[in-house]
């Protein structure tokens, strides 16, 4: 197969024609025992969209911010069909000891998820974590070899997969082949999302237990850009912009193209207008996946205009017959040459299929399709043993080309060859003593071997 000819042979997941029969098959289901770890902005994002969409009971939550804590569970008795308040814990721990779940939602920062979602597939459940899978590349492995040594089902929040209107996009004009032969793919993000406030360090809350929050990550003073949502100022607990936006569109291509690992990584970059913050995530970076027949360069600026005013963070498919613009508000085809026409197709938003997606505070209303048909697909997977669209490993590749995108501008721009058999950079030494991150004490690093 030609890489650059998507034939849909190893396509997995739901069709776009199949998501409304399989909506209702999953809503006729039996009641799933569910938990979240993390309720902040995304988690509760998450959780709410998993009661629009199946029978479930929400029995347990767990967040190191107990004000946090204490206002989820309030919505979520509000929200469930039983009405009854979640137990709530300061320590996922605990929560995985003491119940019986069928389903764990992991919506921690990043440098929290590996460890739970390993202690939940160990305590038998399915789980739906975040994106990125992992800080470093050993634990996305270690996360993926726990999947699959206990046998659960594992679906990673890249959700562009489950969008809608790119289901709709892949299947009427990738797989029908009106793009042509694809030889390149952009992908970008221009929107101004690095924070550039400096807050002076400060005791953290009564309510915020910081050095359970901190965890295995490096512990830095505490500031207010630590919690809430604002912690991907920092490399210690995330990946920056590469990490949170590159790895969803990134992973857009790489699911519309079918395209397996890079074969090398280079970037380049750095903090090169916003100097006075205190985020420590660059401004400014470009990065190039190479697919060896198939180039995809990223780019993204935390400053000054979008090249496409319409597409600020999207991927851009370019084939000989014709561009495909992909964003989570809309896709354009623009043929070249004649025969095939045009088309432009804008998200469904489904707010009076769900009006309580109006009111929701927070809400990315426009992404709220994309996450409901997630966990559908997730859901189906669960019921039939099977691999999700967004399984973990498909989340480990898309995650881990990040995490070596932002090693190679550390290392000073360098091309970093891939080995995907081998999990390890061909030939370079340095590179390699980054894939696993130290933890702070008490916590252990997972790998592979000992999950």
């Amino acid at each position: 197969m030609n890489r650059r000819t998507f034939l849909g042979t190893s396509a997995a997941g739901l069709a776009y024609s199949s998501i409304a029969a399989t909506a209702a098959d999953i809503a006729k289901g039996p009641t799933k025992r569910v938990a979240l770890i993390g309720t902040g902005w995304y988690g509760k994002v998450d959780l709410l969209r998993l009661i629009q969409v199946a029978p479930v009971e929400v029995v347990a939550l767990a967040d190191v911010d107990s004000t946090m804590l204490s206002g989820a569970a309030d919505i979520v008795a509000k929200r469930q069909k039983s009405g009854k308040r979640p137990q709530t814990y300061g320590d996922y721990r605990t929560l995985l000891k003491e119940n019986k779940l069928d389903l764990v939602l992991i919506g921690t920062p990043d440098h929290w998820h590996a460890l739970p979602m390993i202690a939940a597939v160990k305590a038998g459940c399915d789980v739906y974590v975040q994106k990125p899978t992992s800080i470093d590349v050993v634990e996305s492995q270690a996360m993926l070899a726990a999947a699959r040594k206990y046998n659960r089902v594992v679906q990673v929040g890249t959700q562009r997969r489950s969008t809608p209107h790119l289901m709709e996009a892949r299947e009427q004009i990738v797989a029908k082949g009106l793009l042509g032969n694809v030889a390149h793919a952009e992908v970008c993000c221009y929107y101004h999302m690095r924070n550039r406030s400096n807050p002076e360090d400060s005791q953290p809350p009564a309510n915020l237990d910081y050095d359970m929050w901190s965890g295995p990550a490096p512990r830095r003073p505490y500031s207010e850009l630590c919690h809430p949502r604002t912690w991907r100022a920092f490399n210690e607990y995330s990946n920056g912009i590469v990490g949170d936006m590159c790895v969803h569109m990134l992973d857009t291509v790489r699911w519309m193209l079918d395209l397996g690992w890079p074969s090398s990584i280079v970037s380049q970059g750095g903090i090169l207008v916003d100097k006075q913050a205190k985020a420590n995530t660059t401004d400014t970076q470009t990065a190039c996946f190479d697919f060896d027949d198939l180039q995809v360069v990223w780019q993204h600026r935390a400053w000054g205009h979008a090249p496409d005013a319409d597409y600020p963070w999207a991927a851009f498919l370019y084939g000989d017959k014709g561009t495909l613009k992909l964003s989570v508000n809309s896709y354009d085809f623009i043929p070249r040459g004649g025969g095939a026409k045009p088309v432009h197709r804008d998200v469904n938003m489904e707010l009076e299929e769900y009006p309580e997606d109006k009111t929701e505070k927070a809400l990315e209303r426009h992404v709220a399709p994309a996450v409901r048909v997630h966990m559908i697909d997730f859901l189906n997977a669960v019921a039939k043993r099977s691999r999700p669209i967004a399984d973990i490993e498909q989340g480990h590749i898309s995650s881990v080309s990040c995490i070596l995108a932002n090693l190679s501008q550390r290392l000073g721009g360098r091309a970093l060859r891939w080995d995907a058999k081998t999990h390890t950079v061909i030939d370079d030494p340095e590179a390699n003593k980054l894939l696993n991150r130290p933890y702070r004490a008490p916590w252990i690093h997972p790998t592979p071997d000992t999950v």
